[in-house]
């Protein structure tokens, strides 16, 4: 597989985590760590059918366990913090907070080996940082002390996906069909903590249920095997800029369905958010940096 293509194939991802919020919301009230277990469930039984199909199931036995559970804890962290936060704060508000992970990705590859941190980084993660700012203060330059809490946690949400997805770069050599073993996994792990810290809520609806599935096989289940490929074989820094356009469609999709209001706040901090990304992936073909 080319670079390029193995580009594309991670963009699949983006668009599949632009439905996350919406799908979240629809799941309410069931909480977050038994909806862990019932998505990665879903999630890695679809890839279990996939990898038999495909004849890469036997290749699992040659993954290092490190690496299982490496996967385990960047799939459980980081949805276990997400679905919290989206239960704390509002879905939009929450959402483009989390989505500060592919403006992370930009900078913090910067610092990996053979590359370079700009100038353009520094200013861009100003600028997303300072989207995320107007969102806590809702643009009236006053934290909202009852969602920060949610806001906390989304934060936590972007430090562990783009870590997680930088790391797996350097551990690329892992076979994409072991995701099936992280989501598993996460499903296994999430169970025993739902039981001991959470009460037993499913969904009464159609919708409840049908959210669950979406979630399931799509921004938490195709959506890793497809990611995996990209930031493996991909040009991770192209990736971490295009998947800005996530918290945007997610965004929009959340408004255009009546989930959240049309706020001038909500845009602006969108809009600052999107630039930084955009500002410091250009800074990534620049010429100026920090250091040598």
């Amino acid at each position: 597989m080319t670079r390029s293509r193995a580009t594309l194939v991670g963009f699949v991802a983006v668009l599949l985590w632009s439905l996350l919020a919406l799908f979240t919301v629809g799941t309410a009230p069931t909480p977050p760590l038994l909806l862990n277990t019932l998505c990665f469930l879903i999630g890695g039984v679809l890839g279990l059918f996939w990898c038999i199909a495909t004849g890469t199931l036997g290749t699992l036995r040659t993954v290092p366990l490190r690496i299982y559970i490496f996967g385990i804890a960047g799939l459980f962290g980081y949805h276990a913090l997400y679905f919290s936060a989206l239960r704390l704060a509002p879905a939009a508000e929450a959402g483009l907070i989390a989505y500060l992970w592919p403006l992370l990705i930009v900078v913090f590859s910067g610092l990996l080996p053979g590359e370079i941190l700009r100038r353009g980084h520094v200013i861009g993660a100003a600028l997303g940082f300072a989207g995320a700012a107007l969102i806590i203060s809702n643009g009236s330059g006053s934290f909202q002390s009852q969602y920060l809490p949610g806001y906390l946690l989304a934060i936590c949400c972007a430090l562990t996906w783009s870590g997680y997805s930088l790391l797996s770069r350097r551990i690329g050599t892992a076979p994409t069909a072991s995701v099936v073993v992280f989501c598993l996994g996460t499903a296994a792990l999430s169970l025993p903590l739902h039981l001991l810290f959470e009460d037993t809520i499913l969904p009464a609806t159609a919708v409840g249920w049908a959210s669950i599935v979406g979630l399931g096989l799509g921004p938490v289940g195709l959506a890793f095997y497809v990611w995996d490929v990209g930031v493996k074989r991909g040009d991770i820094q192209l990736l971490g800029t295009s998947s800005y356009l996530a918290p945007l469609l997610s965004t929009l999709i959340l408004v255009v369905s009546g989930v959240t209001p049309a706020k001038p706040v909500l845009f602006w901090a969108a809009a600052l958010i999107t630039g930084g990304a955009l500002f410091a992936a250009r800074a990534s073909y620049g010429k100026s940096s920090l250091k040598s």
